[in-house]
């Protein structure tokens, strides 16, 4: 099976709360926390897909899709 390939960060922030947790545990550094204290993903290319940031966000604010995500219409 192939890796997977980033489609997109989803942010909401309006959940996000700034705390730092997914910039954190991001291994390639690829979140920042903005001027506003909000979560941002500034080199999305160098993303690997492992969903770090997604499963440590303790608010649920940040998803990641890739092109192996397979959404129900």
């Amino acid at each position: 099976m192939a890796r997977p390939k980033l489609k997109e960060h989803i942010i909401n922030r309006d959940w996000c709360k700034g705390c730092g947790i997914c910039v954190h545990f991001c291994p390639k550094n690829v979140l920042e926390l903005d001027s506003m204290e909000k979560v941002v993903a500034v080199r999305p290319g160098d993303c690997i897909c492992c969903r770090m940031c997604e499963l440590r966000c303790p608010d649920l604010a940040i998803e990641v899709v890739t092109d192996q995500d397979v959404k129900n219409e």
